[in-house]
Formats: C-alpha cells, structure tokens, sequence
C-alpha cells in the first residue's frame, strides 16, 4: 500500500517533468524528455511485479532470480541518487538567484547550456511555471518510492532459496476495531497531532518567508521550537512507557532469521544516525556561538530532546520486532 501511494505520486512527478521538458524543447538533448517516460514506465512495471510477488520465496533458476533483483535494486538506488541530486541543483541555484544578481545567475546558467541562447530555455509560461515547481515538489515521493522499492526488492533478494518452517511461526491476524480498548484515543490524539503539526509548519513558512520584520521570524521561530519540544516530549515519554509495558507483560523473544526485521533495524538505525549527526552539530554550533537569547536555548533543549526521543524510540521499537506474538 505504501509502495503504491509513493508510485501515484512518482508518474504524476513524472508527468509534470514531461511537461516542464516539453515546454522548451528546442534546446534540450531529446534524452531529458525520454527520461522521465522510461521512469514513469518502470515505475509502473516495478510496482505491478512487487505487488505480485513481494511474498514468493523462489526456488527455481536462483541465480538468474538473484542477478535481476540486485540488478533492479541497483537501478532504483541510482535513480534516488539522480532525484537527491536534482533537488539539491534546484535548491542551490534557488539561493543562488536569490544572492546574485540576474546577469550573474543568467551567465552562470549560460555556462551548462547546450544552446547558445539562454532565453530559448527560460521557463516564462504561467504553465511551465505549475509544472516546474510541481514537479519539484514532488521530488520526495520519488525519493522514498526508490528507497521503499530497495528495501521490498532486497527482502525478496534475501528470500531466494528461503525455507521457512511453519510449524515454528505463528501468524498473528490482526483483527482491527476502532472503539476497542485505547485505540480510537490513540487514533485521535494522533491526528491532532498531525493537523496542529501541518498547521504550525504552514504558519511558520508564512511568517519567515513573507514578513521583513525580525521580531515576526522571532516569534514565528518561537512558535515553531515550542511546539516540536512538547511533541518530542511526550514522543519520548510514551516510548519510555511502552518500553515499562514491556517489562510486564513477558513474552519469548523471536531469535528466528528474518531478512524484514533484519533490514527494518539496519534502516531504523541508519536513519537515526543521520539525526544523530544534525542533532550534534546543532548543540556544537550554539554552545560556541553568541550571543545565547531565548532561540539558541530552544535550538539547544530542541536538538537533545531529538537525540533522547529517536533513542528511546528505537529501543521501543527493535524491541517490538522481536517479541513473540500472544
């Protein structure tokens, strides 16, 4: 289901390419338009055969089986890197004309053109304008169905000529009921979190990119800080109860070979690594700077509570992975 939402969202970035591309053609090598048709084509195909046979443990040709995963797997890894860098061109060349002046930017421009005339390839049509940030909007959908494929593809590359003893493991069916127990409070108090979330992003982006005025970013910064340290706060605080609950209610732990939670912890911990490092250089960059007013003291409590929250919740959650069902 998660592969299919990040797919829809992969053809309609896609689309917008196409669009974008097609808008000035004339100066662009005909391999810029073919690209996003042959991704949009593989999407399609990658995401048909994974949600055929995501679940099969092959036993036959397993050689042949095994080169076409890596094979694919390698394609989708290179096709993350290719989005990653596209963003990160979009993003520098976005500072770039915000800090330089229009002839630099257009003489910086003219540099990596094939054509000689910058103005055949300026995006001036309100049309090509939708496409162009559209597409880039939608870059992160791309990145995470590359990313979410790799891991589904790898799970199957570790599940050739995989036996699986079925006397040993249980299957747990997960009967799912709204008003049971905590579940509809646990549903609810989430989505508030998640709509007060958007609504203080939404807020934020308003008031740091359109007000001029130091004391509007201040307060909208503020707002910002307080918010993600409440958040982080209880995030922890329930992670640290989970974890309590654990210790009551003892089950087995599952020591059985699993490729899926083998990867999903290497995935858990790499990830948290990335957090880790920003988190680090946050607190190493306030700690030596100054003045310290109320928004370094944010930043700082802000940064720890990150580190203190993706620890306990880690915890939380390998230990989850590896508990016997009832």
């Amino acid at each position: 289901g998660g592969l299919i939402l990040f797919a829809i969202f992969s053809l309609v970035m896609d689309v917008f390419k196409i669009g974008y591309y097609s808008s000035f053609y004339s100066c662009l090598s005909a391999i810029k338009i073919i690209y996003p048709i042959v991704q949009a084509i593989f999407v399609v195909v990658q995401t048909y055969f994974l949600w055929v046979s995501a679940k099969d443990c092959i036993h036959v040709h397993l050689n042949v089986t095994r080169c076409g995963l890596m094979l694919t797997l390698t394609t989708n890894l290179a096709v993350w890197m290719s989005a990653v860098t596209d963003e990160s061109v979009h993003k520098a060349h976005s500072k770039l004309k915000k800090n330089m002046t229009e002839e630099i930017f257009r003489w910086l421009l003219k540099v990596g053109m094939r054509s000689s005339s910058v103005e055949e390839c300026n995006c001036n049509s309100q049309i090509c304008q939708i496409f162009k940030n559209g597409y880039f909007w939608l870059y992160p959908f791309n990145i995470e169905y590359s990313l979410f494929a790799s891991a589904m593809v790898y799970v199957m590359w570790k599940n050739v000529g995989r036996f699986i003893d079925h006397h040993s493991h249980h299957i747990q069916r997960l009967k799912f009921r709204l008003f049971r127990r905590t579940f509809f409070v646990g549903i609810m108090l989430g989505l508030i979190i998640l709509v007060s979330g958007l609504g203080v992003l939404i807020l934020y982006e308003v008031q740091v990119n359109s007000s001029p005025e130091s004391s509007k970013k201040s307060q909208a910064l503020t707002m910002y800080y307080i918010f993600n340290i409440v958040c982080l706060s209880l995030m922890s605080l329930v992670c640290i109860g989970g974890s309590v609950i654990y210790r009551f209610d003892k089950r087995d732990m599952d020591r059985h070979k699993n490729p899926t939670r083998t990867l999903d912890v290497a995935l858990l911990m790499g990830a948290a690594l990335g957090q880790y490092a920003i988190s680090y250089y946050s607190i190493v960059a306030i700690v030596a700077s100054t003045p310290r007013d109320t928004i370094s003291a944010l930043n700082l409590t802000y940064a720890l509570l990150m580190i203190a929250q993706h620890t306990f919740q880690n915890v939380f959650i390998i230990e989850g992975l590896h508990r016997q069902p009832p």
